[in-house]
């Protein structure tokens, strides 16, 4: 599991920097009969049901599930990442 430690949003305009953030990054599985964009997004919506505060997702793999000559899934390995809370 990737861990990322900090994050460059958090500055305001006057270029002062906020309280530091720490994001946590995993990684999902989306799988869809239509296309990888609809597994993608099976996956985000999923995962948000349960994660608070997701941030950035990031398509790390793409493949396919193949069933007598023809494609049968879709499916996307992605990085998501969300804000990890103390206590997490």
């Amino acid at each position: 599991m990737k861990e990322s430690l900090s994050d460059n949003s958090d500055k305001s305009d006057e270029g002062e920097q906020m309280a530091d953030s720490v994001y946590r990054v995993t990684e999902i599985i989306g799988i869809s009969s239509e296309s990888w964009e609809q597994a993608a997004r099976n996956a985000v919506e999923t995962a948000a049901k349960s994660v608070r505060d997701l941030r950035v997702a990031e398509v790390v793999r793409q493949d396919l599930a193949i069933e007598n000559g023809g494609v049968k899934n879709y499916r996307v390995r992605l990085a998501i990442s969300f804000k990890y809370e103390p206590g997490e």
